[in-house]
């Protein structure tokens, strides 16, 4: 968000054919709740391509990269590292302390998409459950940063953007930015 330090979310891991979506999913989201960039795999280039046509058509500013060395990106991280897990501590007991520890310094989101290397929860500042229950990564990210953001990722401004959705109780409307 303006005025705060980065936000990153890294993809950990990609299965070509089998975590396209997933993958493209968590860009999507990160994107749309606030974060400034998500960095995938560099064989997640179809994702890639999805979220900054996406960023191109409803705005930004919002950047996508692609890297062979997500660990790396971890282990040398200069700020604070949340690896989103369910078998971490509870998000409702630990997101006061992340978001202060935001206010003065970067913040790197870990996402998962296979077995996480032992690591990455070492490397880690804290390893966070968005309920100890299984669910989907994309559903973590989304709770993760609405209770980072306290919803304000919500209001959101966006520059760029050909398009804009016009909210309505019925109806999927989407107009030109020039027709405003």
């Amino acid at each position: 968000m303006q005025d705060e330090p980065e936000v990153v979310v890294v993809r950990l891991g990609h299965r070509p054919g089998r975590d396209e979506r997933m993958t493209t999913h968590v860009g999507l989201t990160a994107r749309a709740l606030g974060a400034d960039r998500v960095v995938f795999p560099d064989n997640a280039g179809k994702s890639r391509d999805t979220v900054e046509d996406i960023t191109g058509r409803f705005g930004g500013p919002f950047d996508v990269e692609l890297s062979g060395s997500q660990t790396a990106l971890v282990r040398d991280w200069e700020g604070t590292v949340v690896h989103l897990t369910m078998y971490g501590e509870r998000v409702q007991d630990v997101e006061g302390d992340i978001r202060e520890r935001h206010r003065e310094e970067p913040l790197l989101v870990v996402v998962g998409a296979e077995k996480v290397p032992f690591d990455v929860y070492e490397a880690a500042d804290y390893n966070v459950g968005v309920t100890n229950q299984p669910h989907s990564e994309v559903a973590g990210l989304a709770v993760f940063l609405d209770r980072l953001f306290e919803g304000r990722e919500l209001d959101r401004e966006w520059r760029n953007a050909d398009r804009r959705v016009v909210p309505e109780e019925t109806g999927k409307t989407v107009r030109p930015v020039d027709e405003e």
